[in-house]
């Protein structure tokens, strides 16, 4: 086990930062498992707008969630830029789409403020673990165990497991 104390102490104060309409995002790097360029996306019919639907990565079915739109961002193009952040969220992999991966980066525990108070319809507040500072630079960080709720989550796997359910019959 010291190696793994050892492992969390090296990922600690590392996020993955990312752009997502204009914003700069961050999460913690140990919930990252993979970053992925955009792939043939199959979607999920009666699925939320920001769940963009399934890819299938090394056999694994992974549900994806558009970020923007879970933010109540307008929609836009994928492109080149266009990644997928695969992270596991209690026992699944879940895949974020973010318009571009900035880079990993190094945020000391005094350049992070706690999220800001705002009563306000915009969402993205729900998900704020705290304010960080890299240089001039505002990152928004976020906890990925909160994009979604427990429902949610719910409904997104339920939907792979039922994808899953109905390949194992055609096999």
């Amino acid at each position: 086990m010291p190696e793994e104390e050892s492992e969390n102490n090296d990922m600690k104060g590392k996020y993955l930062t990312f752009w997502t309409d204009g914003q700069l995002f961050g999460v913690p790097i140990s919930d990252v498992v993979q970053i992925i360029g955009m792939q043939e996306i199959t979607p999920i019919p009666d699925s939320p707008a920001y769940a963009k639907g399934v890819i299938n990565l090394r056999g694994f079915i992974i549900p994806l969630i558009d970020v923007r739109l879970r933010f109540g961002k307008p929609e836009t193009e994928y492109n080149e830029r266009t990644c997928i952040v695969v992270t596991s969220l209690e026992e699944n992999y879940i895949g974020f789409i973010v318009d571009s991966v900035n880079e990993v980066a190094t945020i000391d525990d005094d350049n992070i403020s706690p999220p800001p108070k705002v009563v306000s319809s915009d969402r993205t507040n729900a998900y704020l673990t705290g304010v960080g500072k890299i240089g001039e630079k505002v990152v928004l960080l976020l906890d990925t165990n909160k994009i979604l709720n427990a429902d949610e989550i719910e409904q997104v796997t339920g939907a792979v497991q039922n994808l899953n359910e109905k390949r194992g019959d055609l096999e």
